[in-house]
């Protein structure tokens, strides 16, 4: 019996699970480009979740019909997370919602997964802004330096390299931008059914942080979220008073006592599995919020905190799933972003930062990708176009 229970875990060395990561992603970036149309002044928040979550969970379940068995749909709800909210903003039915305005600093972050393998991506953009209109100020400095951040992380998340070789960098643009990485922050390896993998990168880690936080080195046919959270600000997520709504089941166990929370549990575990989910897709939210309660007490739940950075802060976000093959790293989410539309004062200051940006992405051998990719590698540092670097199909 302990055979059958210890499968030997399903990594990027599978066609098929490449396939299936392709796939979540090309359904992520779907999601997120509608998302982001219906970011305009007037919208609520509120309802452009809703509507991200249900086309998350429409496209994926277009996919291997014929296997029944075989999980899919959301891997991280949609978030809308405006101006000085840090992440996790994504109201429930009677939640306060947030009615969106022109000049708006939002940061979209939602995922999808295909038999538990996870594409997450996350965007910012500002509403209402044309696509002539050049954004200006510390909404730009923080948008760059969170662009800018991204794109050095993810050349050099490369095998045999160390992950604090990631949070230096970040943490060198974003200053570059006099802005700061929001402290503690963690890029997580995805696994199959796991969005919270061992190895981790930290941003703008505390003295505490740092000395807790591992060391590792990346290894090839590994899978990663990078995700990077800039502030106009110092750079500390606080919580306020606004209401969790997504959360996730975790391994601990516990006999719980009301019925409410062992409903809640079962529900969980049918739909969810060790998925994050968002209290709002239970029919009767109220029953799901007695029932979390218990739950998150005995950490059989884990939250996740809506955060906040000082209210005259703005802060700016980007994520990518990426596989690390044998000829590179392999972007399965994100979609493109015009770095001309944003006027800064600030550009990187290290020059070895300013060439590692300006260098292709992408599998190195091959056709199609890595030929268009050294196509653009004459282009100087600042106008290194991301859309080479984020195709969805390579």
């Amino acid at each position: 019996m302990a055979d059958v229970e210890k499968e030997p875990e399903k990594t990027i060395a599978e066609d098929l699970v490449v396939t299936k990561y392709k796939l979540a992603g090309e359904i992520a970036n779907k999601t997120l480009k509608t998302v982001i149309g219906l970011c305009v002044p007037d919208a609520s928040v509120r309802e452009i979740c809703t509507k991200g979550d249900n086309l998350l969970t429409e496209e994926t379940g277009k996919v291997y019909k014929k296997e029944k068995e075989l999980k899919k749909g959301i891997a991280f709800p949609t978030c809308l997370s405006v101006n000085n909210c840090v992440c996790h903003f994504s109201p429930a039915k009677n939640d306060a919602d947030y009615t969106l305005k022109a000049g708006d600093v939002v940061k979209i972050d939602l995922g999808g997964h295909i038999d538990g393998f996870i594409a997450v991506a996350a965007h910012t953009i500002v509403v209402g802004a044309g696509a002539d209109q050049k954004i200006s100020g510390r909404q730009a400095d923080v948008i760059l330096a969170a662009y800018w951040s991204v794109q050095a992380a993810l050349r050099l998340l490369k095998s045999g390299s160390s992950n604090y070789s990631i949070t230096d960098a970040v943490q060198q643009i974003s200053e570059s931008y006099k802005c700061k990485p929001i402290e503690g922050m963690l890029s997580h390896e995805l696994k199959q059914f796991k969005i919270d993998g061992e190895k981790t990168i930290i941003q703008n880690p505390s003295e505490a942080q740092r000395k807790e936080h591992e060391k590792c080195s990346f290894e090839t046919h590994e899978v990663y979220a990078i995700d990077v959270i800039v502030s106009s600000g110092e750079g500390v997520g606080r919580e306020k008073d606004t209401k969790v709504s997504i959360y996730k089941k975790s391994d601990e166990n516990y006999m719980l006592k009301l019925k409410a929370s062992r409903a809640l549990l079962a529900e969980v575990k049918t739909k969810y599995g060790n998925m994050p989910f968002n209290i709002r897709s239970f029919e009767e939210e109220t029953k799901a919020r007695m029932g979390v309660v218990e739950c998150v007490s005995h950490k059989m739940i884990e939250p996740f905190q809506v955060l906040y950075e000082k209210p005259s802060e703005i802060v700016a976000q980007f994520k990518h799933t990426v596989l690390l093959m044998p000829n590179g790293v392999n972007l399965v989410t994100g979609i493109p972003f015009n770095v001309d539309n944003y006027v800064s004062e600030y550009s990187i200051a290290q020059p070895e930062l300013k060439e590692l940006v300006a260098q292709p992405l992408g599998p190195v051998k091959g056709k199609g990708k890595g030929k268009k990719a050294a196509a653009g590698n004459s282009a100087a540092a600042t106008k290194v176009e991301s859309a080479p670097a984020v195709e969805t199909k390579a």
